[in-house]
């Protein structure tokens, strides 16, 4: 038995020259205790202008980790990482504020750390604006814009308490919107919320890559977020292991579905992350037989000397 890897036109990342995330190599270790914990181990990623795009992984894998990085909340260890323009390894503390208030919107899970209990939504919308030094006529304007688009308005004037989770958790994407950010960050923002209210959240999530022109990351685990975007990464160990990518096809019936392709990820050294249902129904372990073929990759089990 073996296993085939063909090389595939059409590429499983973008390779814009204006990407608004580009990391490579990305290493980020961190101390817990006497332990040391590489949590990133040479991660590849790079996000187009304009995509929304979804990054899952089992817990551990490294991928709130990469949202702090790309968030300005943590600190590469080495590697490259850049985000519109920003280089994250070299910021200095003033830079960082400055990349946090105006080119990145954070979303977290938990609804109500988004918020602050005392603020109404329209209060909490305008403060990030009023940091950033935003003349009052052009924060009204933007929190009305922000409120009626997100179908939040009803909530205007309420605080936290008041609202239901799906109405704090699109009054938190209004609130990173705020400063017409480049990029917006979700910590799995529906993992609080039963399936209709998740999909609402959803919805407003879409609305703000489309409506507001703005690059969207989501950290999931809900299958119905990852399975409605174009683009869905998924992170093993530290690395970017496999990418899942989506398109609608017209069929002889004049039907249309979505296709979803996975590709496996190879990185700048060449690597490649194997399946682990691959790798057990042929028993691959520690070493394996490679055949460069015309047009593909065959992968022997070791002692086998041809496909089975």
């Amino acid at each position: 038995m073996s296993w085939t890897l063909s090389s595939t036109p059409g590429s499983a990342a973008p390779e814009p020259g204006d990407a608004v995330i580009r990391c490579e190599s990305l290493v980020h270790i961190y101390q817990t205790g006497s332990v040391e914990v590489q949590a990133l181990q040479g991660l590849d990623l790079v996000v187009a202008p304009g995509e929304m795009i979804a990054v899952v992984g089992a817990s551990g894998s490294g991928k709130s980790t990469l949202l702090s990085i790309l968030a300005g909340i943590e600190t590469p260890t080495a590697g490259r990482a850049q985000v519109g323009g920003w280089d994250l390894l070299t910021m200095s503390r003033s830079d960082r504020v400055r990349f946090r208030r105006n080119t990145v919107g954070f979303v977290r899970q938990q609804a109500t750390s988004n918020l602050v209990p005392y603020l109404t939504a329209r209060q909490v919308i305008d403060l990030p604006m009023t940091a950033a030094g935003t003349r009052a006529r052009v924060r009204r304007a933007r929190c009305d814009e922000l409120i009626e688009a997100l179908g939040v308005a009803d909530c205007a004037d309420r605080r936290p308490a008041q609202m239901s989770g799906g109405q704090q958790q699109r009054i938190a994407i209004a609130v990173a919107l705020a400063n017409r950010p480049r990029l917006l960050l979700a910590d799995e923002p529906t993992g609080e919320l039963d399936s209709a209210t998740a999909a609402e959240v959803f919805e407003a999530m879409r609305l703000a890559n489309r409506q507001f022109d703005v690059t969207a990351v989501i950290v999931t685990h809900d299958p119905e977020v990852s399975g409605h975007v174009e683009r869905t990464v998924a992170i093993r160990d530290g690395r970017t292991s496999s990418e899942v990518l989506r398109r609608a096809a017209t069929g002889e019936d004049g039907d249309t579905r979505v296709i979803a392709e996975e590709y496996a990820v190879m990185d700048r050294a060449g690597r490649i992350q194997l399946p682990r249902e691959y790798r057990e129904a042929l028993a691959l372990t520690r070493r394996v037989r490679l055949a460069l073929e015309r047009d593909h990759i065959t992968i022997h089990p070791a002692g086998t000397g041809r496909s089975a």
